[in-house]
């Protein structure tokens, strides 16, 4: 499909209509392995068709994994996995310079040899496992889409996704994510447990039968294409200015600081969290068939894009908000138009 801007009404609305009709094979596609995930698959497929990384929270056995595994083999894209433990190295994760013979001068000369990271969908399993040298490994991976060897950087495939797995319950032997590092994911998803009917289905299909055929339904050109339309959508100058608010509204003591934002808040979000708004509501407003970003695509995004990026303070903790009821109580506090 094409990627160039709509110039018309018409054309807008049928780019929309095939945004629409692509994103929901590629549903389809997932949805006949994965199960029991809810709106969060949905977020997921947000994430992907925005061409940012994600970060996956939930207990295990939910599978945060088998969804990696399948977004992957339904866009046809080829994936790389890291488990990650604390002994791990980075070079583990990029690839590290070694010593071989030339057959042909018969001198030893010094080649890289890639790690698991040169891939278009990086599983990072238990991310939080990772010590924190390891982690930094990603970081110019995720943001620059490179990665630097003995002075030489190394372009990574395009698309290029890292999807991160953790577990927020047990924390032996884990290390936190450092701010840096979470603000190169441009969404945090909360994968919940799966309901009665779900969970009865999952039983079905692991315990009976065999697990079903994930098809390709698109490929690394066709989704960069879509990717490229999510961006064109038109964004209104007081849409954004709602979702410049929003983040300026995490920051205590600036001049458009919510209510509590100082009690609750120890530190905001900053520009990356206004950019992932504007791209995951851009993919949204396409798949509702609008050529056009609403300030309602930003409140279903926001807490998507800003529950991972602030930093709660101990006042926060004693009255029992979570990182989602801050993000809730800044949406619901913020006035449409700038005063």
């Amino acid at each position: 499909m094409s990627a160039h801007a709509p110039t018309d009404a018409l054309s807008a609305m049928e780019a929309a209509d095939q945004f629409r009709t692509h994103a929901g094979e590629l549903r389809s596609a997932i949805e006949r392995c994965v199960v029991g995930l809810g709106a969060s698959l949905e977020e997921c497929l947000w994430c992907l068709l925005a061409d940012g990384h994600l970060l996956l929270e939930g207990v295990p056995g939910l599978g945060k994994t088998l969804l990696v595994r399948t977004i992957a083999q339904a866009a046809g894209l080829h994936a790389g996995r890291v488990q990650c433990t604390p002994d791990l190295m980075p070079s583990d994760i990029i690839g590290t310079a070694v010593l071989l013979d030339d057959p042909a001068t018969g001198q030893r000369v010094r080649r890289f040899r890639p790690g698991p990271i040169f891939c278009q969908v990086l599983l990072v399993d238990e991310i939080n496992r990772a010590a924190p040298r390891s982690q930094s490994a990603l970081l110019e991976a995720m943001q620059e889409r490179g990665v630097s060897v003995d002075g030489h950087t190394h372009q990574l495939s395009r698309p290029f996704l890292v999807l991160a797995t953790q577990n927020p319950i047990e924390q032996e032997g884990t290390y936190p994510l450092p701010e840096a590092q979470l603000d190169r994911f441009l969404a945090k998803i909360e994968v919940p447990m799966p309901d009665r009917e779900a969970l009865g289905e999952i039983l079905r299909r692991t315990t009976i039968g065999a697990m079903p055929e994930v098809p390709q339904v698109i490929d690394a050109e066709g989704l960069q294409a879509l990717q490229r339309l999510a961006r064109q959508v038109a964004v209104a100058p007081h849409v954004q200015d709602w979702a410049i608010r929003l983040t300026l509204s995490t920051q205590a003591g600036g001049a458009f600081a919510a209510p509590n934002a100082a009690r609750w808040i120890r530190h905001g979000a900053g520009p990356r969290a206004a950019q992932a708004m504007l791209s995951l509501g851009k993919v949204r407003a396409l798949l509702a068939g609008r050529f056009a970003l609403a300030i309602d695509d930003l409140r279903a995004v926001a807490a998507m894009a800003l529950r991972h990026r602030l930093q709660l303070s101990y006042e926060a903790e004693a009255d029992g908000m979570r990182a989602n009821d801050v993000v809730a109580h800044l949406v619901s506090s913020l006035p449409l138009e700038a005063p």
